[in-house]
């Protein structure tokens, strides 16, 4: 694996590296620097273990066992409080949160910092509980839900589609867990500034249990992986998928139009997040509506006006989980594994960035946010991409492509030419409704945006913790950042993808210890929130 990045690392820097550079366009260039190190962090990141004749990456074993074992020690919160968690969203119990009786008795010191306590009423937080679920669900709620829904699709075949629901909904229980942390161990400065995550629970939590330093080096691990994180699935793949949507639509040519796109992006992005969390809530409590109509809307239409489809397109994705196409490679096994990898892409439940977007709620009782957190897999993945999935599997109900013929990653090959991620899904948009990929286009567009803009809060918040928070360090990661947003609408979809996928999934190692370590604090503190609904109800 070294050896790989060592030879290209070679290529790069030798002479005829740059005749052949020369004949390139700056997105060429880019994309070649770029792609050694995509693929060095993938194979690193997504270690594989042999099982059953297929290669299955450690990281799912983790993810949807500490997923199974949350849901059954929980009490199946995903389902029975599901319902609550709609009241907490819609405000019902707000005024009972304020203040909580027993605050005082909970104000105990680990490194000089104050855990498990809420100060006052005047700091309890930024934001209410449906801005903190707005601003996390534009994290989550993204280009995944389309362009990783077709790529799953791609290569799995529909069964893929069940394991994502699957996933998406033994995610809820681990992002109920990870969302409540944010909150319990979340530092409130003077001013009200809350900064949370899991660099913070991590580091404070564990240091409760006696370990310290364990805690402060999974918090560092876990702040230095979320930068990247932001920069590449945050960010990178959001602009790409844009950009490429306004390229096939506006039939775009140049060998810089992906950087001059990437360019107005950062600049609109730029004057969004200058202004902190407060101005992105405002901004994606306005736009997260708006574009889950959009998009959601344009989709029930599909499959309503092919409703004598929609009952063979379900059996086909039930079917097909257990008994995948036969051009579909690694069977069964495989098909899971897309499921899998695409759901904890696009929900990134147990990677812990949402928890980052939640810690700044304004609540005593961190529970009541974990409840919050617990719908956004539902939206993201039960909802959202199972109707993007059911959509291109209607599409494709008289054959028009092959599931499983798949090349370059993602690729996949139609009408002669080859396609990936979001262009599939435009194409069965298109198919289902004349014009509508200029709608889709614009869905991507503001799923982009959102994305970028919560994206830039989870990386700075990880980017403080590690420099400080001074103003110079907010100014420094900002431009980073931005520079990014150029990065990745010139960069191919496989580099792009390689890289995010491995980004975001590595977050999983440190925060998944932490959550095995900490989850009996979250018990107690949903045992204090029941007991509060509990006298409201009565």
């Amino acid at each position: 694996m070294v050896n790989i990045l060592y030879n290209n690392t070679l290529a790069v820097f030798s002479p005829l590296y740059f005749v052949s550079a020369s004949n390139q366009g700056l997105d060429e260039k880019i994309n070649d620097a770029f792609m050694p190190f995509a693929v060095w962090w993938e194979n690193l990141i997504l270690a594989e273990i042999p099982l059953f004749g297929q290669g299955i990456p450690l990281i799912l074993f983790i993810l949807m066992g500490g997923a199974l074992f949350f849901t059954i020690y929980f009490g199946f919160v995903n389902v029975r409080h599901f319902p609550t968690a709609i009241q907490v969203v819609r405000g019902k119990y707000d005024e009972l949160e304020k203040k909580r009786p027993d605050s005082k008795a909970q104000v105990y010191e680990v490194d000089g910092d104050l855990v498990d306590t809420i100060k006052d009423e005047a700091h309890l937080g930024e934001v209410n509980h449906f801005q903190a679920l707005a601003t996390a669900v534009s994290g989550t709620v993204g280009l995944g839900n389309i362009a990783m829904v077709a790529v799953a699709i791609s290569f799995g075949g529909p069964g893929a589609t069940f394991w994502m629901i699957f996933a998406g909904l033994l995610g809820m229980s681990t992002k109920f867990v990870e969302c409540t942390l944010g909150v319990k161990y979340r530092d409130i400065d003077g001013k009200g500034n809350v900064y949370g995550g899991p660099m913070y629970y991590l580091s404070k939590g564990i240091a409760q249990k006696g370990f310290s330093k364990l805690g402060k080096f999974l918090a560092v691990l876990f702040a230095i992986l979320c930068v990247g994180a932001s920069f590449g699935g945050g960010n990178a793949f959001q602009s790409n998928q844009a950009a490429a949507q306004i390229i096939e639509n506006f039939g775009l040519t140049g060998d810089a139009t992906g950087s001059i796109i990437g360019l107005v992006f950062a600049l609109l992005a730029g004057i969004v997040i200058i202004g902190g969390i407060k101005r992105i809530a405002k901004v994606t409590e306005k736009v997260v509506p708006f574009m889950a109509i959009l998009y959601v809307g344009a989709a029930i239409f599909i499959i309503i006006s092919k409703i004598e489809w929609v009952d063979d397109a379900l059996a086909l994705i039930f079917k097909n989980a257990f008994t995948p196409e036969a051009t579909v490679s690694g069977g069964i096994v495989g098909v899971m594994i897309q499921g899998f990898r695409r759901a904890a892409f696009s929900n990134e439940a147990g990677a812990g960035s949402a928890a980052i977007a939640h810690s700044a709620v304004n609540t005593a009782y961190p529970a009541s946010e974990g409840l919050v957190g617990l719908l956004e897999p539902f939206i993201d993945t039960v909802l959202v991409c199972t109707m993007t999935a059911i959509v291109i599997i209607l599409f494709n109900m008289d054959g028009v492509f092959v599931y499983g013929n798949v090349v370059d990653g993602q690729a996949l090959l139609y009408d002669g030419s080859r396609l990936g991620g979001v262009n599939i899904t435009s194409m069965a948009f298109e198919k289902s409704i004349h014009g509508s990929s200029w709608v889709l286009m614009l869905a991507v567009c503001l799923f982009a945006f959102s994305t970028i803009l919560s994206w830039s809060y989870y990386g700075l918040q990880a980017w403080k913790y590690l420099f400080g928070r001074s103003r110079a360090m907010d100014l420094s990661y900002k431009i980073i950042y931005l520079m990014f947003t150029v990065l990745g609408a010139a960069i191919t979809l496989d580099a792009v993808i390689k890289f995010s996928d491995a980004m975001i999934l590595a977050l999983v190692f440190p925060n998944m210890l932490g959550l095995f370590i900490l989850f009996p604090y979250v018990k107690s503190e949903f045992s204090c929130y029941k007991k509060l609904i509990f006298r409201k109800k009565n």
